[in-house]
């Protein structure tokens, strides 16, 4: 197992896709789950702070350390088993979800969880219950979360399997391998309707597996995981239509959606059922316009929408969503419509460009990122997303608003200049997010709390549901000493 602590070899463990920046002792590289238990247990022994590391693609602070140790599963990287017959695959947390992509999609199999970043570690897609696109028809990793092996704050280790394992009303119970019983208290706090990665899950008879799914790092440490895979769909239908009004394109989002729901709701195979359904304003659209000059410029909004189907079904649903671009006023001579692989990887970069020009502006100009991940119902969403922008017009800052619209969730991320404009887009941060929780919605749908939105989190649970939360870390985690900061703002004497 490897150690470092020089600064110059650390450096990029200190940070995060946000900008975040912290400080730690030592990076450990743990190369099996004993290397892991070792290395807890030493820490437990010292209460150490100990941080989980994935690759660093996450936009909340929650891998960057503030003091005490690292756990970098870099090394934690195989693919152990990948069972085309039975539909899943073995996994340590350090494989590259690209990569895993790329194997099952080779074997004709699908694993639905797609985050934007490819290259994050899919032990930090299960840390943080990531989704993406077709979230909006497969849901978020959860759904695809079979079995945990995780080492606890002690250095125990403890399986979960989902099924096997479910709270008896209020009370959860987690059995270790050694024979340890810990109980919990299961919160009674109503979560949101909407895509939702904000805090523990918790729910009265609730899977235990799902507690450890977007815990964050502050419960343990997954050196294992059993994914459900699923076949991979024939051909997939992908297109960028472009819109000459907002309005417009929330109106195709909107009568596509209610299509689909229609379509699952009756198991229909014929007719329209996204895959995807993104949406970017005419701010979005102008700043990716020098790297895709074939942007119509009188273009003031677009979607890019995808659907599975097979060769009998493809031209007869591409009729289809041809006659609802037209219902909804879309330019369909500018359309990109993907008919070959490179084609369909052609209009996954331009969904991507957007989110790493983001990244890219916020860390040459060295701001922490001011992107919402806020998800309403969607009966709210289009009221959220006028009153989103509303404000930030008002206040003079540059914005792009882009997102997974589909599942009425909104990247609005804001471009200050100037120090004086980013305290700025802080407050207009805040106001957004309790816009969406007092719209029945989340302040993450799919990044996480980490080090950054904890206050926000505090807005939409109250510091009673919240201290019911951190009553189930400190029975894990006596000491917090796994992911200190994430999720939580903390006193010191809230710590024995």
């Amino acid at each position: 197992m490897i150690i470092k602590n020089k600064a110059d070899e650390i450096q990029c463990y200190l940070v995060d896709s946000s900008n975040y920046k912290g400080q730690c002792e030592a990076v450990y590289f743990p190369e099996c789950a004993e290397d892991v238990v070792s290395i807890i247990k030493q820490a437990a022994a010292n209460k150490t702070t100990v941080t989980i590391a994935g690759n660093g693609t996450g936009l909340t602070g929650a891998r960057v350390p503030q003091g005490g140790i690292v756990i970098a599963t870099d090394k934690l990287n195989k693919i152990i088993e990948i069972n085309k017959e039975e539909h899943y695959a073995i996994v340590e947390p350090g494989v590259l979800l690209s990569d895993f992509l790329k194997k099952t999609s080779d074997i004709g199999l699908l694993y639905p969880p797609d985050p934007t970043e490819k290259n994050c570690f899919i032990g930090g897609t299960i840390a943080t219950n990531a989704s993406g696109a077709k979230t909006f028809k497969y849901g978020s990793t959860r759904n695809f979360i079979l079995e945990l092996e995780v080492v606890l704050p002690d250095g125990d280790i403890v399986n979960l399997k989902r099924g096997e394992n479910v709270a008896h009303v209020n009370k959860a119970k987690v059995v270790t391998r050694s024979g340890r019983e810990i109980i919990c208290t299961v919160p009674d706090y109503h979560m949101p309707e909407t895509k939702n990665a904000s805090g523990y899950f918790c729910k009265l008879g609730m899977d235990i597996i799902d507690l450890f799914i977007g815990s964050e790092g502050t419960l343990g440490v997954i050196t294992k995981a059993k994914l459900k895979l699923l076949d991979k769909p024939d051909k997939v239908i992908s297109c960028v239509v472009f819109f000459n009004s907002e309005e417009d394109g929330l109106l195709f989002v909107r009568r596509a959606r209610e299509l689909s729901y229609n379509s699952r709701k009756l198991n229909l195979t014929d007719e329209i059922d996204a895959l995807a359904l993104e949406f970017f304003d005419s701010n979005s659209l102008r700043f990716l316009s020098d790297e895709y000059p074939q942007i119509n410029p009188a273009a003031n909004s677009a979607v890019w929408f995808e659907q599975e189907c097979s060769s009998v079904s493809e031209d007869k649903l591409v009729e289809k969503w041809n006659i609802l671009i037209e219902e909804c006023v879309g330019d369909l001579n500018p359309a990109w419509f993907a008919f070959t692989a490179s084609d369909k990887e052609k209009i996954e970069q331009f969904r991507h460009a957007l989110a790493w020009k983001v990244n890219d502006y916020i860390a040459r100009n060295n701001f922490k990122k001011l992107g919402t991940d806020v998800a309403v119902p969607d009966s709210k969403f289009e009221e959220l997303y006028y009153h989103s922008r509303r404000l930030v017009q008002e206040s003079g800052l540059n914005f792009v608003s882009y997102g997974h619209f589909g599942n009425s969730h909104m990247h609005l991320n804001m471009l200050p200049k100037n120090q004086e404009e980013y305290f700025m887009g802080c407050s207009i941060y805040r106001m957004i997010c309790e816009a969406a929780v007092n719209y029945g919605g989340t302040i993450s749908a799919e990044h996480g709390v980490g080090k950054i939105k904890t206050e926000y989190l505090k807005l939409m649970y109250g510091e009673e549901n919240i201290k019911k939360m951190m009553s189930i870390k400190t029975k894990l985690d006596p000491y917090w000493l796994l992911g200190r900061g994430n999720i939580f703002q903390y006193e010191q004497s809230d710590i024995p």
